[in-house]
């Protein structure tokens, strides 16, 4: 009898402590809605890996490999850096080089908004690599994305409505002798309309430079000057006033100092110049094409110089402009029509 008491005893147990360990709160590790998005709770302390899907200003988006959600939230403290091997620790980068496809880890705590404010933000040199090349070769986002489709939209309705009329035109020239050489002129333009929209379809992707600038620094600052952020100032006003537009953003230095010190320096003058016109001019990331430090390499005056160095402490600024949403629209000149003899 004590030998049955003791095997239902047991399950009672084991039961009772699964329902209280499950019930605590001091177990609860985080929380993750049906749609996948991981809400974390405040103060919980956090580590996720995974890639980041989707970027803004101070927040991007990582999913780990169960495809659950993170928001992470950037702060003046977060630490963000490649993984340092033995002896060493890691090359620091802004905050601006976290790009959608990096694969990094995150560790931090979570705040009131059921994010994760993120303390440290590490990965590795290969990842930065690939992440740029992705980034630096696909169509800038999802607003641009849009007014292409719109702008595809009434191109390809231009050119099913001309391709209508040289079927028409085609009728008219075999019904009317005396109109036959007007007809043959309205059916060649009307070829040659469909043909520009076919060229500015193909040009969708492709962008040239409508303006370019420099700015000069100091040396060994990565501060702007009042006449750099005037001449930031009047790229950011055509920039905001063109259509189908990215900013490409380079950052360089003179030879003094090392190597490394110098690219470092480039790509702190890159950053400075990203943040003004973003902070100043409100120029969405998603037109920004990756800013990247080249250090002392391409310059464009002699370094044994004082007026050469000066020139070369710069970061280039170009505006470039898709051309198959600037190019004119396709039109029709039929030209004049003749009576036959």
């Amino acid at each position: 009898m004590v030998f049955t008491k003791q095997r239902l005893f047991a399950p009672a147990v084991l039961t009772t402590c699964l329902l209280v360990f499950s019930a605590s709160p001091a177990f609860a590790q985080d929380s993750t809605s049906p749609s996948g998005s991981r809400t974390v709770a405040s103060g919980q302390k956090m580590k996720i890996k995974g890639v980041v899907t989707r970027r803004d200003a101070d927040t991007f988006t990582v999913r780990d490999m169960n495809g659950v959600d993170t928001v992470v939230r950037l702060s003046d403290t977060t630490s963000v850096k490649t993984n340092g091997g033995f002896l060493r620790g890691g090359t620091n980068y802004a905050q601006t080089s976290i790009l959608r496809g990096l694969n990094l880890e995150v560790e931090g705590r979570g705040n009131g908004s059921g994010e994760l404010a993120a303390e440290k933000v590490r990965f590795s040199d290969t990842d930065m690599k690939t992440a740029r090349a992705v980034e630096s070769r696909a169509t800038p986002l999802e607003e641009r994305a849009s007014s292409t489709e719109t702008k595809l939209t009434q191109v390809e309705a231009n050119a099913q409505r001309l391709s209508g009329q040289l079927d028409e035109l085609a009728a008219v020239s075999n019904a009317a002798r005396g109109g036959a050489k007007a007809a043959q002129a309205t059916a060649d333009a009307a070829v040659a309309g469909v043909n520009a929209t076919n060229e500015r379809i193909s040009a969708i992707d492709d962008y040239e430079p409508q303006t370019i600038a420099a700015v000069n620094f100091k040396s060994g600052s990565a501060v702007l000057s009042p006449d750099s952020k005037t001449k930031l100032d009047d790229i950011a006003t055509k920039a905001l006033n063109a259509k189908g537009y990215v900013l490409e953003v380079s950052g360089f230095a003179d030879t003094n100092g090392s190597i490394e010190r110098n690219r470092v320096l480039s790509q702190r003058r890159a950053d400075a110049v990203i943040r003004y016109l973003v902070e100043s001019h409100n120029i969405p990331l998603r037109r920004i094409v990756t800013p990247y430090g080249y250090g002392e390499t391409n310059p464009v005056a002699d370094n044994t110089t004082r007026e050469g160095r000066e020139q070369n402490r710069r970061v280039e600024i170009k505006l470039l402009v898709n051309k198959g949403l600037t190019a004119p629209s396709p039109t029709m000149n039929p030209g004049t029509s003749g009576s036959g003899n």
